[in-house]
């Protein structure tokens, strides 16, 4: 009796109503937005700006998906073509079913004409989003787990995957195998860890982190694909994905050599992306406003205290200081507070006399 295995999913879609919510194509949208994330950072460490990553996947992405199900419909046309067979099930691209080599060579021609419009190296672009691109495939795996398909060889082994499903064509099949999507998706984080130590300790450029990408995916690929039992095309023993992984093996490590030796080190960060240029002069322009203003209003507050102090000045020369004006031969002054004149003392001394001698005129009259 088994009493340990990872269980097969309850089910791998969900209805909003009449929506359906599949978890196949979540699990690549989750790994679209992870790669354009890691990739955006990576490439602005680089020097370029923060928008290019997402600009050109909007090329590349759609490309991606063509390329993809192109390469699975191709090299299994005998599921879609043929006496009882649907063709227009080859549309169904929610039931499973993208080959990556046929994602990465069509993606590619997708980023090279974003590149292109961007003006930006396709490789030095590439560098940036290879970590990005196998952390995608890590999470596209999940969505084989939901889809129950992809699975190994029978296995005893705790970590085995329990499967019930039931086949096109009728046949039934429940057993515990081996969880090819998990050793898959392991690995491919295991290849993302391997590029960013790489490319942070040998500063790899002009496409390198790329091929190292590539060629590490590729060794773990084929052990995976040397488990899985589902239906392919085999010749001399291996099956037509085991050799893809070979023959792209030798080209990417050949790419690693000659590459390395002709144009090591990376490329000069100011000439991978032109909008990373825009966007400094932008952020330059911002900068001397911003000083500008600051200039400005430290010189109107100068104004302003210098000002006030004028006024100061002037309030306490009015307010304190003699004023002196001419009446005659007689000087009045300012009294401070009440800004009336000061009676003169000689004025009243003669009016007091002169009372004096009314009053005595009218005592002794003449």
């Amino acid at each position: 009796m088994d009493i340990a295995y990872i269980p097969s999913p309850s089910r791998g879609v969900l209805h909003l109503g009449p929506i359906p919510l599949r978890a196949y194509a979540f699990c690549i949208i989750l790994g679209v937005v992870a790669a354009v994330w890691l990739g955006s950072k990576r490439w602005v460490a680089r020097g370029g700006a923060k928008h290019t990553v997402g600009d050109i996947a909007v090329w590349a992405v759609p490309f991606g998906l063509v390329g993809g199900r192109l390469y699975h419909v191709i090299t299994d046309h005998q599921l879609y073509f043929g006496e009882g067979k649907n063709p227009w099930n080859a549309f169904k691209i929610w039931e499973g079913g993208l080959g990556i080599w046929g994602a990465v060579a069509l993606g590619a021609v997708g980023a090279w004409i974003g590149c292109r419009r961007r003006g930006v190296p396709l490789p030095a672009y590439a560098d940036a989003i290879a970590p990005g691109i196998v952390l995608a495939q890590a999470m596209g795996r999940w969505g084989n787990y939901f889809n129950q398909e992809l699975y190994g060889r029978a296995t005893t082994l705790p970590w085995g995957l329990e499967i019930h499903k039931t086949l096109p064509d009728g046949e039934v099949v429940n057993g515990v195998f081996h969880p090819t999507f998990l050793y898959e998706s392991i690995w491919d984080v295991a290849v993302a860890l391997l590029v960013i130590w790489a490319d942070r300790r040998w500063k790899m450029g002009h496409g390198r982190a790329f091929a190292l990408y590539v060629a590490a995916y590729t060794v773990g690929r084929f052990w995976t694909e040397w488990l899985r039992i589902d239906e392919a095309h085999v010749y001399f023993g291996l099956r037509l994905n085991d050799w893809t992984s070979i023959v792209v093996f030798i080209g990417a490590v050949a790419y690693l050599v000659i590459v390395g030796k002709k144009r090591p080190g990376r490329e000069d960060p100011a000439s991978i992306d032109p909008a990373a240029h825009a966007e400094a002069e932008a952020a330059g322009e911002n900068a001397a406003g911003d000083r500008a203003a600051d200039e400005k209003s430290v010189a109107g507050k100068a104004a302003a205290a210098q000002a006030q102090a004028q006024a100061q000045t002037k309030a306490k020369a009015k307010g304190e200081g003699p004023s002196e004006t001419v009446a005659g031969d007689r000087p009045s002054r300012i009294v401070d507070g009440d800004g009336g004149a000061e009676a003169d003392p000689q004025p009243a001394a003669a009016a007091s006399a002169a009372a004096e001698t009314t009053g005595k005129d009218a005592e002794n009259p003449i």
